[in-house]
Order: C-alpha cells, then sequence, then structure tokens
C-alpha cells in the first residue's frame, strides 16, 4: 500500500529524511511575524518601558502628584505618548517600515490637517454648546479671568489638550489601529480600540453610560478620519480643539472632568438628556447630532476618491 504523503515526496527520499521547513504558520504570516504578536510584542514594550521609568521618577522623588494638578496632567500626557510613540518606533526598526507609517507622519506635522481638524473641532464643541442654550440647558456667566491670566490658563489648557489629543489618539488609533487591522481588517479593529475607549473613560469621574456611548461614537469618528485623510493629524487637531472649547472656552465639564482655570462661571441647568449634566456636554442628546454632521464634514472636505488614490504619508 502507498504511503497517503507519498505523492507529496521526491522519488527515492523518504518522510524522514525531509522535515518541515520554514516559519511556523502560528507565528508568521506572508507579511512577516503575524499582527497579534506584534501587538503583543508592543504592549510589552510599553508596559516595561512605564515600570522603568516610574522608577526612575519614583528613585529621583520627583511624584507628579506635588505638582498643581494641570501640570502634573501635562506631565502624565506628555510622558505617556513618549511610551507609546517610542514604543512604536522600536516596531519600526523591527517591522522595517517608516514610523509615520502608523499615523503621524512628521512631513505633514501641525500642516493643513491639523488646523482643520482644529477649525471644526472648535466649531463641534460651540455649536453643541449653542444647541444645549438655545434649549435653556446652559449660560456662560461672568468671565472668572482676566487680562493675562486669560492668556496664560488659555495656553496652558490648549498645550494640555494637544498631549491629550497626542495620547489618546495614537495610544487608540496608532500603531494599535494599524497593527490590529492587518490582522481583522480596519473597521472591526476601529469598533473593538472605540469600545475600549469608550470604556476607559468610564473611569472618569463625573461619567456614565450616556457620555461612554458618545466617546464610542467618538472613537469611530476618529477612526473614519484616519480611514479618509490618511494619518492622525486631523483627528489630534480635532480632538485637542473639541476637549479645549470645552473646558476652558465654555467652562464645563469635560467627560466628567471638571479642570480648573476656565474662563467663566458657566451655569449647565436642566435634565441631563439636554445639558449632559456632570458628564459635560458629550452627555446631551445633541452630542450625536453634531458628531453626525462632523462624518459629513469630512467626507465633504476629504471625498472618498480623493483618499482612494493618495497613498499613506510617511516621514
Amino acid at each position: 500500500m502507498e504511503s497517503g504523503n507519498s505523492a507529496y515526496e521526491p522519488a527515492g527520499q523518504s518522510t524522514l529524511s525531509s522535515p518541515p521547513t520554514g516559519p511556523s504558520p502560528l507565528f508568521f504570516n506572508e507579511r512577516g511575524l503575524r499582527s497579534g504578536w506584534r501587538l503583543l510584542v508592543y504592549l510589552l514594550i510599553v508596559m516595561c518601558s512605564g515600570m522603568l521609568i516610574g522608577l526612575i521618577v519614583w528613585s529621583m522623588s520627583v511624584p507628579t502628584r506635588g505638582l498643581p494638578s494641570m501640570y502634573s496632567m501635562l506631565v502624565q500626557e506628555g510622558i505617556g505618548f513618549g511610551l507609546i510613540y517610542g514604543a512604536a518606533l522600536i516596531m519600526a526598526r523591527m517591522e522595517m517600515r517608516p514610523v509615520g507609517t502608523y499615523g503621524l507622519p512628521v512631513t505633514e506635522a501641525f500642516g493643513r490637517k491639523f488646523w482643520l481638524g482644529f477649525l471644526f473641532g472648535l466649531g463641534e464643541a460651540s455649536a453643541l454648546v449653542g444647541l444645549i442654550a438655545a434649549f435653556g440647558g446652559y449660560s456662560f456667566g461672568s468671565l472668572v479671568l482676566h487680562g493675562s491670566e486669560i492668556v496664560r490658563w488659555g495656553l496652558l489648557h490648549l498645550i494640555l489638550f494637544v498631549f491629550v489629543g497626542f495620547f489618546e489618539e495614537f495610544l487608540f488609533r496608532g500603531y494599535t489601529q494599524h497593527t490590529l487591522a492587518d490582522g481583522i481588517g480596519f473597521w472591526p479593529a476601529a469598533v473593538v480600540l472605540s469600545l475600549i475607549f469608550g470604556r476607559v473613560h468610564l473611569q472618569n469621574p463625573g461619567e456614565n453610560w450616556v457620555g461612554v456611548a458618545g466617546v464610542v461614537l467618538a472613537g469611530l469618528l476618529f477612526a473614519f478620519t484616519l480611514k479618509r485623510t490618511g494619518n492622525l493629524w486631523y483627528a489630534v487637531g480635532m480632538h485637542a480643539s473639541f476637549d479645549w472649547g470645552e473646558s476652558f472656552l465654555y467652562s464645563v465639564p469635560d467627560s466628567g472632568s471638571m479642570l480648573p482655570g476656565h474662563l467663566s462661571n458657566a451655569l449647565v441647568t436642566g435634565p441631563s438628556w439636554l445639558s449632559g449634566g456632570s458628564v459635560g456636554p458629550e452627555g446631551s442628546v445633541f452630542c450625536f447630532l453634531t458628531m453626525g454632521l462632523q462624518f459629513l464634514v469630512v467626507m465633504w472636505l476629504f471625498p472618498k476618491k480623493n483618499a482612494e488614490n493618495s497613498p499613506l504619508q510617511t516621514n
């Protein structure tokens, strides 16, 4: 009787003399190391680097809790972004591709896409607060800051939220989105990461499930901008200016958190479905309307045919 493997063996060569060769399909595919393993390596680098930096900071007795809250947040967001971007630099070398492939090409740093996103992010915050005010749920109140204090606090909030935009966008839609999408597809990856994005925000004081639903939708919106623009610069600008508009300019809670140094003693009244309550405007039903309009804005600014014909920018 002939062996079942004889049709695949060279004549005169036994099975024992020809062991299987090549990389294991469990770890590799035609694109190299599988996306799941690449993502695991990336997360391990981030975790180990974070522990190392934490030990260094602790040994130097420079705890961020000793700083005023805004400066402490700025340090934390800056270190966080440095960790995840540094890990992406290492992975870029391992994968032999430019780090700009993961969404932040240096060649487009703070260019047209960033400022377009900044403009429409601030426009959305203004439209959202304006709708709430039109139905009696918001009043600007009187100024709390005056003169140079307006400039100082306004710049501090702006710098903080630019770093927040960098950190959150690259964490959820940078290397992780690029790599997970390689394994399961762009939109399945975007949905998974947006759900995680919302779950993380649920830990904020004052946040609730309505606000989290808005955060998940915002995650999908940011992913949509990535799909249409080819990188994260539009999303970073929009994220930063929306948060700045809420927290400083209109002086309302941002995802359940109320920061110091806001411009006015704004008053939020009425039912939570209207004003957002402790969540802030992101918890209002009008937030879903304004984010829906943002999808249309991105479709108008970046038509699909142009997005498909434009290669991803890298540095």
